[in-house]
């Protein structure tokens, strides 16, 4: 019997045991350096923002986990006051997030 992952749980055992960075800017210039394991971005995250973070996950075998509410409710998940649109996954911790995220393809 496989247990369900629930992201709303791995995502606050991520941000207490592991490392993030917030933001789609700095999201790609970690990308690009190869410090990011994964990345979360909000469905309401810019196009060529999500262009850029697509394709640069694509390049280094990054995965991608979509998550399907707004940056403002990414952000309330977050314990953050403002909207988060994406998420940089530079350590996982003890959460089991890299198993949501999907390769890009």
């Amino acid at each position: 019997m496989s247990q369900q992952i629930s992201f709303e749980s791995e995502l606050k055992t991520l941000l207490k045991t592991g490392k993030v960075i917030f933001g789609a800017r700095r999201t790609i210039k970690n990308l690009k350096l190869g410090k990011i394991k994964a990345v979360i971005i909000a469905s309401t995250l810019r196009t060529d923002l999500k262009a850029d973070i697509l394709y640069y996950s694509k390049m280094s075998g990054v995965p991608v986990y979509e998550y399907p509410g707004s940056g403002w409710e990414l952000g309330t998940l977050a314990g953050k006051p403002f909207m988060v649109s994406t998420i940089g996954v530079e350590n996982e911790g003890d959460s089991k997030i890299l198993q949501l995220a999907k390769p890009v393809s």
